[in-house]
């Protein structure tokens, strides 16, 4: 993904000609439905307690909010050190009369905090709800939501032993697991995941078609390819030369995925979006800073 210094929005976003700053080593994942971060089968969760990035190194919305600003290839930059990037936000957002205003009606008077900052930010991931899929639609009872061609690709997802990591209202356990997908070319080094162990969270499912490229370093962009992906990884040798095929999740050597049937799960995949969600865009905001960034 591309962070700081850069132009543009989503896949458009590019580095200008001069640039120094990396990529940032793994790939966005998706803000829609974080606010059900991990819940389980049972409908149980705890928000305080939620899974947050690939290697779990947050919990919760509120302290995840704050990571990516003292992040150097996020948002950070050359500007400021780690240490000092919480404050200088504090005094930035202090000096605009407007989100004084907005702040001190929320939460009272007295001077606006990182603790704040993190609050009204993860407040605003959790209004991004988009649970209103064909396959929510199913599960809730209308039947009439899915094909029978989809219902059937449902059922060999199930089968074939992807609903053992992809499982719960929002298809994911929330668990690490240790894959071998191939390195990102565009990175410097290799990116070891969590305890240098090559593990990554198992990503929610819902809205698949909105959060490309796939998996954790973005290394695949066609949903069929990250399905042959599976398909090669009980036989074939490992993508990622820094993985054995001992270190590969157990679970994901148990996939009996066959080529013929991946059409039909990928048709059960496109019931996973809801495209009606929230996509207002603010025509202003109270810092007077374009709407996006440098987005052009």
């Amino acid at each position: 993904s591309i962070g700081v210094n850069g132009h543009g929005l989503s896949e458009k976003r590019k580095f200008p000609a001069k640039n120094d700053i990396p990529f940032t080593k793994r790939n966005s994942q998706t803000i829609l439905n974080t606010a059900y971060n991990g819940i389980n089968e049972n409908g149980n969760y705890s928000p305080e307690n939620a899974p947050m990035f690939w290697d779990l190194r947050a919990k919760g919305l509120e302290e995840q909010a704050l990571l990516p600003i003292k992040t150097f290839e996020e948002m950070r930059g050359h500007g400021f050190n780690e240490e000092l990037i919480a404050g200088e936000i504090e005094r930035r957002i202090n000096s605009i009369p407007q989100y004084k205003k907005l702040f001190r009606d929320v939460f009272g008077e007295g001077a606006i905090t990182a603790v704040h900052v993190s609050k009204a930010l993860a407040s605003f991931q959790r209004s991004l709800v988009a649970n209103n899929s064909r396959f929510d639609k199913y599960m809730r009872g209308d039947k009439s939501a899915m094909s029978t061609r989809e219902i059937e690709g449902m059922q060999l997802f199930i089968n074939t032993g992807c609903a053992r990591c992809h499982n719960g209202p929002m298809l994911s356990d929330y668990k690490i697991h240790v894959l071998g997908v191939a390195d990102n070319e565009l990175l410097a080094v290799p990116d070891s995941g969590f305890q240098n162990k090559y593990g990554f969270r198992t990503p929610s499912l819902m809205n698949l078609r909105l959060t490309r490229p796939y998996m954790h370093n973005g290394k695949i962009n066609q949903l069929k390819e990250v399905m042959t992906f599976y398909e090669d990884l009980p036989g074939k040798d490992v993508p990622n030369k820094n993985v054995t095929k001992e270190q590969v999740d157990t679970l994901a050597r148990m996939l009996k995925l066959d080529f013929k049937n991946i059409n039909t799960i990928l048709e059960f995949l496109t019931t996973l979006n809801d495209d009606k969600y929230d996509r207002k865009v603010p025509t202003s905001v109270p810092s007077g800073l374009p709407v996006g960034g440098k987005i052009k």
